[in-house]
């Protein structure tokens, strides 16, 4: 009884904290720039804690800590690259062209309208058939696995879906973003608390583990091969956190560009200091204590060292977590659809809220009904960063061809987005399945980040062949300054 008045309180306060704040900023208008960038008035406080809150949720919580070794933290510590990407390089950029998805930057430096429509169609697969169905299943799993829940896991996703999409429907990106803010002060504060508890759980000692656990350096077999912090991680967390419209669309929302990179700053800190033992130590406490437990190691250990009176606190932490991630993917992936697909070739309205609206509940619905896809998955975490590599190369190889060379037809770079798919595909999936058929006369296939790199070169290369044969125009390297 305690637990849920406690999970209700704190959810509730979140949710009034959201709107008085959202109230003072007066009332919201009904176009691209309101909805979607907050009419662009966010502090550097408010992109920060939308930014770390968008990242970290359950996937991330309930994933790493899945794995139950240090050497995953590279995932983590490699972000703090990307924002410095972000602030340095890629927002100027944005900022100056005026952009409200990044994909209109696309069309800017091609004048090309349809690949910009083609990205946001990309994303928009990722956004609805990837990440918001493994948001609601982690989440849920979590949830039960913490309080013992006898229900079915739609049923818990369902209605996590319903309390996140609340906010982004009605809310538009100024409540995402203040209502990921409060809750990350809590999932922080809640968060630490487990690390601590689960490092008195084990006697402040590690030491039992084995040595595979606790490496930094990778070898071949290992879940992060040595070679591969050189190559597609650090890919990843270009696209991720440059690229990628979910996470671009919290700076691009801030008041000025000065503000903005101060978020994204003060992001890095975060990550840096705090992300790493949130998402590890718990797991490896959890793998002295119970041995190896997989994706339902973290509900374990926060169920078996968390006081009886804090998991309601602990459990409104992980839900608000979800929430603010799931409503920005939905937020995010309404602005794609709206702004570089319905107002292009559908019907250029005016009343951006209301479309959102039905957009919103339309992709929730089919995220919800792709949760029961990825139940039984070895680990979710691993199963996301290789999926997304389906997607996030092409794409990202498309913006080094648009920053780094003129005179290229934006066709060849629609043809490369289809090529890189089907390449990354092969090298991964394909290659897989191949040597599994025979793995005595076949070769290994290669770590999927290195598949990642092969993925971008050849896009590139493929776009700039396309536009000389087929198209007849050479393309020139751009050394003049980022427009």
């Amino acid at each position: 009884m305690i637990q849920t008045l406690v999970f209700t309180l704190i959810t509730a306060s979140i949710a009034l904290l959201t709107f008085l704040k959202c109230r003072q900023s007066g009332e919201r208008g009904t176009d691209a720039k309101e909805y979607f960038l907050a009419g662009g008035g966010l502090s550097w406080v408010f992109v920060a804690g939308s930014l770390t809150l968008t990242n970290i949720n359950t996937d991330t919580l309930v994933g790493w800590n899945g794995n139950q070794t240090l050497i995953v933290v590279w995932w983590e510590l490699a972000g703090v690259i990307g924002f410095y990407l972000l602030a340095k390089v890629f927002l100027p950029i944005y900022f100056k062209n005026e952009c409200t998805t990044v994909t209109e930057l696309l069309e800017r430096r091609f004048g090309e309208p349809h690949l910009r429509a083609t990205v946001a169609f990309l994303f928009l697969i990722g956004n609805v058939a990837i990440f918001l169905p493994i948001m609601l299943y982690t989440s849920s799993l979590f949830l039960i696995s913490l309080f013992g829940l006898e229900m079915p896991l739609i049923l818990v996703a369902t209605t996590i879906a319903i309390a996140g999409a609340l906010y982004a429907i009605f809310g538009g990106l100024r409540a995402v973003a203040i209502s990921d803010t409060y809750s990350g002060v809590l999932l922080f504060g809640m968060a630490l608390v487990v690390v601590f508890l689960a490092l008195a759980a084990v006697d402040w000692d590690l030491s039992g583990l084995p040595p595979e656990r606790l490496q930094l350096i990778g070898d071949s077999s290992s879940k992060v091969p040595w070679h591969t912090l050189f190559t597609g991680l650090i890919l990843v967390q270009v696209y991720y956190w440059s690229t990628n419209q979910t996470i671009t669309q919290r700076a691009l929302a801030a008041s000025s560009l000065k503000e903005a990179q101060k978020g994204c700053y003060a992001a890095a800190i975060i990550r840096l200091t705090l992300v790493p033992a949130i998402v590890i130590v718990p797991g490896l406490c959890a793998y002295k204590l119970y041995g190896e437990t997989g994706d339902s190691t973290y509900g374990r250990i926060v169920a078996d060292t968390l006081p009886h009176w804090l998991t309601g606190a602990f459990a409104a932490a992980m839900v608000a977590a979800t929430m603010t991630s799931f409503n920005s993917t939905l937020n995010s992936s309404a602005a794609l659809y709206v702004c570089d697909l319905h107002q292009r070739y559908i019907n250029p309205t005016k009343n951006v809220a209301k479309l959102s609206v039905t957009v919103s509940i339309l992709f929730a619905l089919l995220g919800i009904g792709l949760v029961p896809f990825y139940m039984g998955a070895e680990s979710i975490i691993q199963l996301i960063q290789q999926l997304i590599g389906l997607f996030s190369m092409p794409i990202l190889a498309s913006f080094i061809t648009g920053l780094l060379f003129r005179d290229v037809d934006a066709r060849a770079v629609i043809a490369s987005l289809l090529f890189g798919a089907g390449l990354y595909a092969l090298l991964t999936f394909g290659w897989e399945a191949w040597y599994e058929a025979d793995p005595a006369t076949r070769l290994a296939p290669w770590h999927f980040l290195h598949a990642m790199t092969l993925t971008v070169a050849g896009c590139v290369g493929f776009a700039l062949s396309v536009n000389l044969i087929i198209f007849g125009k050479r393309a020139r390297l751009d050394t003049g300054p980022r427009t």
